[in-house]
């Protein structure tokens, strides 16, 4: 049988043999025969190499020849042969596999970002439902801050700002203090205010407080310190000697007026606040003209509680403050009804009667002579100036008008004093205010 290259020869030397006959006829010879069979020889020497390689390689499918000849090596001339290799890494392109190997990437770097997306985004977008002051405790853990945000902005509220504090691992037990947080605010920028904010500053307003326990009382609330506490400060010598008071002067430091402090103050930074606005009040020049009366400005202090107390009405003040002044010169007792209430305790009573002037207390200006021991309330700048500037007169008894318009009535002479009374007397009776 003979092969396949032998088959091309015998076809090739027959068709060139045809073709020489063709040609020249009369000229066969066997020198172009044995030239003929000498290129074929060749010929098939070539094919049996290319078949040679395409049982070595088993990739080869097709050759092209370009203008010159020659086989391009590129991917369209090499093709696999899914038929005889197997599949499997090691005949995987290295492309393929970098190709592989750079989607995986992508894939988790894009599934990261997803991640921390659905993680920042309600961060960033929820807003604080409405404006809340929160306080944080002494050694607050994060639960004691949590349950403040949650009663005053919601658990999921809360929830996305303690999931930040513990991102940044923020320790809130040096964050003693109240921090106001705005409606709108992101958990993000609450976090922030709550763990390196400032503090936000409370407005404490005094006015009008009769006695030091109630004082103490309202006051504590707006702290984080008891009342207790703060009486306990409030009796210390030492620290009222600063101010040339008693501990039955303390009342006098808290002029009436606004005062902005931090909810974490201690009763001792509250009482160096307010005394630093007492010492302000009471300049050089106030000094001055309280000593021109005889008196010191803790005296001048509790006159104007009492005259706080008489009236509300401040064209009046100063006129009052006069008369008792009268009487202090004069050795007369004040006889002032406040402090009897004030004694009694009882800030209810319209009418003073007989009965009531015999309270034991030092705080009885009927029984003892002179001011009482200290202020039976707060009083106000406005007041102390009153008083300080009031016109020199010769007043000694005064009654409320009988029109109830606050005013007063005024007089030198105590039989001038007692019409005025029967006057007062009558419409209260006609009131029936008994």
């Amino acid at each position: 049988m003979s092969s396949p290259a032998d088959d091309t020869v015998n076809k090739d030397v027959n068709v060139n043999s045809e073709n020489t006959d063709n040609a020249n006829p009369d000229n066969t010879s066997a020198d172009t025969v044995s030239a003929d069979n000498e290129a074929l020889s060749r010929e098939s020497d070539n094919t049996v190499a290319s078949n040679s390689y395409d049982e070595n390689q088993s990739d080869v499918s097709e050759v092209v020849n370009d203008e010159n000849g020659n086989i391009p090596l590129n991917d369209e001339n090499i093709s696999v042969n899914d038929k005889n290799i197997p599949v499997n890494d090691e005949n995987i392109p290295k492309v393929k596999k970098k190709h592989t190997a750079l989607w995986i990437t992508l894939v988790a770097v894009f599934a990261i970002i997803a991640a921390g997306l659905i993680f920042t985004i309600p961060i960033l977008t929820s807003k604080a439902p409405e404006q809340a002051v929160i306080k944080i405790p002494k050694d607050a853990t994060s639960q004691n801050v949590a349950d403040t945000l949650t009663k005053y902005l919601g658990k999921p509220f809360a929830d996305k700002v303690m999931r930040v504090a513990s991102l940044r691992n923020s320790d809130f037990s040096k964050r003693h203090g109240a921090y106001l947080i705005e409606e709108g605010l992101s958990p993000l920028r609450v976090e922030r205010k709550l763990a390196h904010g400032t503090q936000y500053p409370l407005t404490l307003t005094i006015n009008g407080f009769r006695t030091l326990p109630t004082l103490t009382e309202r006051v504590a609330r707006r702290f984080d310190f008891t009342s207790d506490s703060l009486k306990a400060a409030l009796t210390d010598k030492e620290t009222l000697s600063r101010y040339g008071l008693t501990p039955n002067q303390a009342i006098a430091l808290f002029i009436d007026d606004s005062y902005e402090l931090y909810w974490s103050a201690s009763p001792n930074q509250v009482i160096s606040k307010l005394g630093d606005n007492y010492d302000k009040v009471w300049n050089k020049e106030r000094r001055a003209k309280a000593a021109a009366l005889g008196l010191t400005p803790a005296q001048v202090m509790t006159l104007c509680s009492i005259v706080d107390e008489e009236s509300n009405k401040l064209d009046d003040k100063g006129k009052i403050g006069r008369l008792y002044i009268n009487r202090i010169k004069a050795g007369m007792p004040l006889q002032a009804d406040p402090t009897i209430r004030y004694a009694l305790n009882d800030f209810t009573i319209r009418r003073v009667k007989g009965s009531h002037l015999k309270v034991a207390s030092p705080y009885n200006t009927y029984l003892n002579n002179g001011l009482p021991p200290g202020p039976i309330r707060t009083t106000s700048v406005a007041t102390i100036d009153a008083v300080l500037n009031s016109e020199p007169s010769s007043h000694l008894y005064m009654c409320a008008k009988e029109d109830f318009s606050g005013y007063h009535n005024f007089a030198s002479t105590y039989p001038e004093h007692l019409a005025n009374a029967r006057r007062y007397q009558k419409a209260l009776d006609a009131r029936g205010i008994k």
